[in-house]
């Protein structure tokens, strides 16, 4: 389904207003099922849903709209609003976390070409988040490494490895458990939406 331009963009300032909003909320779960009888207790995932919004506004707005959001997101940041994580302004693109802001463009564009090219089902909305998440991880590995190699990112005593461990290995979990909820989301909500 082809969306119109007007329509695009409304999505697209929904995906850059829920890219705000899942940078300033923390992903939790319950304790497992079995822990119940302590009581129900929410467990941090030890990410946003930053990603996750990226993510969904792809399944649902497609591929144009879900770049242009994040287009306009890194604007924001870049020049105006601190509406990324640790703040924003210019001098984030020095910072070792820029490469996978940077990942969300083509991350939102991958999700949501595919999500709209493949049939409408729950495991290939699931496909397409992941290959939206495995685009961002991939920019921010390049960026961290040419950032290394050409010294415009300032690691510390950090080692190019423990970075890539810290910025790509460890939220990874968290990010798979958010991934799982946005593709459940973007189906029914998809299904709700009629498209």
């Amino acid at each position: 389904m082809k969306l119109t331009a007007p329509t695009q963009l409304l999505w697209a300032l929904i995906g850059l207003i829920l890219t705000i909003g899942g940078t300033l909320v923390e992903a939790f779960i319950t304790s497992p099922p079995w822990a119940w009888g302590q009581g129900v207790h929410p467990v941090s995932l030890g990410v946003t849903c930053q990603v996750g919004a990226v993510l969904l506004t792809g399944c649902l707005a497609g591929s144009r709209a879900a770049a242009i959001s994040q287009i306009a997101y890194l604007l924001l940041g870049l020049t105006w609003f601190n509406v990324f994580t640790q703040g924003g302004g210019f001098d984030y693109l020095f910072r070792p976390t820029f490469g996978y802001l940077l990942g969300f463009v083509p991350g939102a564009w991958v999700c949501g070409w595919l999500a709209f090219r493949l049939p409408l089902r729950l495991e290939f909305l699931t496909l397409s988040s992941l290959a939206g998440l495995l685009t961002i991880h991939l920019t921010g590995t390049l960026y961290l490494m040419l950032a290394h190699v050409f010294s415009w990112v300032n690691l510390g005593s950090q080692s190019i490895a423990n970075a890539l461990l810290t910025y790509s290995v460890q939220p990874l979990p968290g990010q798979l458990a958010v991934v799982c909820a946005i593709s459940v989301l973007a189906f029914l909500l998809r299904h709700l939406l009629l498209y």
